[in-house]
């Protein structure tokens, strides 16, 4: 299985931005490699601009904040490696491999559990922009449907063949699930300021119940 931190994977695959001028590279460079050594709140662009060696004024002329700083490296590596991240969870969370559609729910939830706490400053980060900025929602919303969507939807078909799931359009399949499911990340990672004194596994059991009893409203 591959790191789960996404900054761990940006330092061995080098996948930056090519579209940066010499100087950018630099600077993006330095920040990835402050951000996974001391986090991304413990990191200062005075600490970038000292490594990459150039004046504090320059990383804001390019980049304004910090924040879009964090963006200008996570966005192209999201949308070069996506569709290779997204495959290799659904082969971890193999369908044929689950005994039902709420066991499947379960392990994905737990996978992913992980790996939002793994990139819980990022997410923050993330999340807060993809609110507010439509360019870059809409941006990886895109991504997002063609390199994920796509794995869901063959699961689902995968469980109703088995009976395991009602015979509805797997886009109102979707529907009645990833809301529900994503704002549980969002409120735990990106709102709330501590984790729930519950276990993962019980948070999982509680979660996947109360979406199996909707689903089964509509059969």
């Amino acid at each position: 299985m591959s790191s789960n931190n996404i900054l761990d994977r940006i330092l061995a695959s080098a996948k930056l931005s090519k579209k940066e001028t010499a100087k950018q590279q630099r600077i993006l460079r330095s920040a990835v490699d402050l951000f996974a050594e001391k986090g991304y709140a413990n990191t200062s662009t005075s600490e970038i601009a000292k490594r990459s060696e150039v004046a504090e004024g320059t990383i804001f002329r390019h980049y304004g904040t910090k924040e879009n700083l964090l963006l200008a490296v996570i966005v192209p590596f999201l949308k070069e490696s996506l569709p290779a991240m997204a495959q290799e969870v659904f082969e971890e969370v193999n369908p044929a491999k689950q005994a039902g559609f709420g066991h499947f729910l379960r392990a994905m939830f737990l996978n992913r559990l992980r790996f939002f706490r793994e990139n819980k400053e990022i997410f923050r980060v993330v999340v807060k922009e993809f609110v507010y900025r439509d360019e870059l929602r809409n941006e990886l919303m895109a991504h997002i449907n063609r390199d994920i969507v796509v794995y869901m939807f063959k699961a689902m078909d995968h469980f109703k063949a088995r009976g395991d799931l009602p015979d509805l359009p797997n886009e109102r399949l979707l529907k009645l699930i990833f809301p529900y499911v994503f704002s549980q990340f969002v409120i735990r990672f990106a709102l709330a300021s501590e984790e729930p004194p519950v276990s993962d596994e019980e948070e999982a059991d509680a979660i996947v119940g109360f979406v199996l009893r909707g689903i089964e409203g509509y059969r």
